[in-house]
């Protein structure tokens, strides 16, 4: 039986054989699920038992009329920021320092240590990290108030004041994010050949034109990596914001994933979120592609 297959795989008809594990694996986890949305986004349902009325298309047209929805688009470009721009930055220095400073000056243990430093908000609990973020934002007792009011400050409501809710989710999302491109680019400086530092050094470039002109580069890689499934996490946050504001106070801090929760079990709005969602994963889709897109291409300058 055996010697029957060989040849059949063999063959270049036979070796779709192989892909047919990955191919069954993406219509269970990403086609049908995606299929299914789109499906229930055609109608207006309220869930459960309830009655199912063909709608057609009105479920975007409302949408694309939504103001909260716009404003939950424009609310993911903070949620970019905050864990796409500000870590990448972040940890691209501080990983030029842990690798290329403290490792050297101190030793690679004590790098290491930082670095299990730096990524341990990343294996913390989603929901640990919230209450904790909630009870340090706190307005009466929280640690950033308090500090506020030992100084002869006043410390305001973080999370309840609309003009400051947003930068305060942010800034719980930059703690949390900024271990991931830390240890990627860690490993990835640690590749770097060592003399093309030297030679750079023999012709009197510094330490920071080395790092543009040698890390950087060298590393690109890595950063488009970073970049890029961040980028993805950040337009699908959603426990943060629940946990933190859920998408208050008036409305200052929802984004797309949470709208979309809050039409499915909380408005029981099932088609109109099954719109959000739909809508938002050709967002998602469409800018990844955009970005491997123009990786390919710069690798082919």
């Amino acid at each position: 039986m055996s010697n029957g297959l060989a040849p059949r795989l063999r063959r270049p008809s036979g070796y779709w054989l192989y892909l047919l594990p990955i191919f069954i694996g993406f219509l269970a986890v990403v086609g049908i699920p995606f299929g299914t949305n789109v499906y229930f986004s055609l109608f207006r349902w309220k869930g459960g038992a309830a009655p199912m009325r063909w709608n057609g298309l009105d479920n975007y047209a409302t949408l694309f009329a939504d103001v909260e929805f716009w404003t939950s688009l424009r609310n993911s470009i903070f949620m970019v920021i905050a864990m796409v721009v500000i870590p990448t930055v972040i940890g691209l220095l501080l990983a030029a320092l842990l690798t290329e400073t403290i490792g050297r000056r101190f030793g690679p243990r004590i790098a290491s240590f930082l670095r299990a430093t730096y990524y341990l908000p990343q294996i913390l609990p989603i929901a640990v990290a919230g209450f904790m973020w909630s009870w340090i934002l706190d307005p009466s007792n929280g640690a950033i108030n308090s500090f506020l009011q030992s100084i002869g400050m006043g410390g305001p409501d973080w999370l309840g004041n609309p003009d400051l809710a947003i930068y305060a989710v942010m800034l719980m999302l930059v703690w949390l994010q900024i271990g991931y491109p830390l240890v990627i680019f860690m490993a990835a400086l640690s590749r770097v050949d060592p003399e093309l530092y030297e030679a750079a050094a023999l012709d009197g470039a510094g330490k920071w034109r080395q790092f543009l002109a040698i890390s950087v580069p060298t590393i690109r890689p890595e950063i488009f990596i970073v970049v890029l499934t961040a980028t993805v996490a950040a337009l699908k946050v959603f426990a943060p914001i629940l946990i933190l504001t859920g998408g208050g106070p008036e409305g200052s801090t929802v984004v797309p994933s949470y709208y979309a929760y809050r039409n499915f079990f909380e408005l029981s709005q099932v088609g109109y979120g099954s719109a959000i969602s739909t809508v938002m994963a050709l967002v998602i889709f469409a800018i990844a592609a955009l970005m491997l897109w123009w990786q390919r291409r710069q690798e082919t300058i």
